[in-house]
C-alpha cells in the first residue's frame, strides 16, 4: 500500500484518538485500551513499510502519549519526579536540540554585536546600559571595587529579588513562543547585547579578567538557563507555525508539552545562580583558582546535563524499546 493512500484511510481515526489522548482523564479505562490497541496496530504496519516517515514518527508519538496515559497510575509520586530529571527532561533536551542550536547562536550573534558595538562608540554601553548604570559602576572602579555592585544589599533580600525577576524573564521568553520563535528571538537578542555590551564595558575599563572571574561565577548557569528557555520558546512557537505533516493542532500541543518540560525544567537552574550570585559573587577576596575551577566545573556540568546525557538516555530508552515490544519511546 502506498504511503498517502494509507494515510488517507486512516486520518480520520488518528483524529479521533488525539482527542481520546486529549481527553484521557474522562475516557473510561476500556476505551483507552481499545484506542492503544488501534494505534499500536498502524504504528506496526507504517513501521514495517515506511520505516523512516514522519507519519511512523506521528503514530510513534500518539502511541507514546497513549501508553504514558495507560500506565502513569503505576508510579509513584517520588518515582516520577525522580524520573523527570533522570529521563524525561533529558530526553526533552535531545528533542530540543535544534531549538536548542538556534537558541545559543542568536545569543551567541547578539553577544558578539554588543561586544563590536563597544568597541566602535565608547557610548553605546549607555545606551544600552543606562547613564545611571554606567556612573555607578565607574566610580566602584575608580574606588578599586568594580564588583561592589553585588555587595551593597542583604543576601537573602538579594537572593529573593534576583531569582524572582530571572524566572519571570525566562518564563517571559516561553511564553512568547506563542507569538512565533520571533518574538522569542528578540527577546534573546536583547539579553545578548546586554551582557556583550557589559562585558565589553568592563574590558575597555581595564577590569575585563576581574568581572569574568566574579560575574561566570553564577553567569554560566544562568546564561544556559536564558538559552535553555529561548529553546523552550522556539519549540512552542514551531508546534503551530511549522507543523510539518502533523496536524496543526497535534504539533502545537506536542511543542507546548515539550516546552513547558524545558521551562519547567530550567526553574532550579535559575534558582541556583540566583544563590551564587546573592551569597558568592560579592566575594571577590576569593582566590583566582577557586573562582576559575568553579566557572569551569559549572560550564562542564551544564554542557554535560544538557548535550552529552540526553545522547546517553536516547540511547538507553531506544535499547529498552527494543527489548520491550509493549514500551514506545
Amino acid at each position: 500500500m502506498k504511503e498517502i493512500v494509507f494515510i488517507r484511510q486512516n486520518i480520520e481515526k488518528w483524529k479521533d484518538l488525539e482527542r481520546v489522548v486529549d481527553q484521557a482523564a474522562k475516557e473510561d479505562p476500556e476505551r483507552l485500551s481499545d484506542a492503544y490497541m488501534a494505534i499500536t496496530t498502524d504504528l506496526a504496519f507504517s513501521r514495517s513499510h515506511y520505516p523512516t516517515s514522519r507519519i511512523t514518527i506521528y503514530l510513534n508519538n500518539l502511541a507514546s502519549a497513549l501508553h504514558n496515559t495507560l500506565y502513569k497510575n503505576k508510579r509513584e509520586d517520588r518515582g516520577r519526579i525522580l524520573d523527570f530529571w533522570r529521563t524525561e527532561l533529558p530526553m526533552a533536551f535531545y528533542e530540543s536540540r535544534r531549538e536548542l542550536f538556534y537558541s545559543l547562536l542568536v545569543f551567541l550573534v547578539s553577544v558578539a554585536i554588543g561586544v563590536f558595538s563597544v568597541a566602535q562608540d565608547t557610548d553605546f554601553s549607555r545606551l544600552v546600559l543606562g547613564d545611571k548604570y554606567v556612573d555607578m559602576t565607574l566610580r566602584n572602579i575608580a574606588a578599586g571595587r568594580p564588583m561592589d555592585v553585588y555587595d551593597i544589599s542583604n543576601e537573602w533580600m538579594m537572593f529573593l529579588r534576583i531569582a524572582t525577576n530571572n524566572l519571570y524573564v525566562c518564563f517571559r521568553i516561553f511564553i512568547l513562543g506563542l507569538f512565533t520563535g520571533v518574538a522569542t528571538g528578540l527577546h534573546l537578542f536583547y539579553n545578548g547585547i546586554m551582557i556583550g555590551t557589559f562585558q565589553a564595558f568592563l574590558f575597555r575599563h581595564g577590569v575585563g579578567w576581574e568581572s569574568v572571574l566574579s560575574i561566570w561565577l553564577h553567569g554560566v548557569v544562568e546564561i544556559a538557563s536564558i538559552i535553555i528557555a529561548g529553546a523552550a520558546g522556539f519549540a512552542l512557537g514551531n508546534g503551530w507555525l511549522f507543523p510539518g505533516t502533523y496536524p496543526r493542532g497535534y504539533a502545537f500541543r506536542q511543542g507546548a508539552k515539550r516546552g513547558l518540560k524545558l521551562a519547567v525544567g530550567v526553574a532550579p537552574f535559575i534558582v541556583l545562580a540566583a544563590f551564587v550570585e546573592s551569597f558568592l559573587t560579592r566575594h571577590t577576596e576569593l582566590p583566582d583558582a577557586l573562582r576559575a575551577a568553579y566557572i569551569l566545573l559549572s560550564l562542564v556540568l551544564m554542557i554535560f546535563y544538557v548535550v552529552v546525557y540526553p545522547l546517553y538516555v536516547r540511547r538507553r530508552v531506544e535499547a529498552e524499546a527494543a527489548n520491550d515490544p509493549d514500551r514506545l519511546a
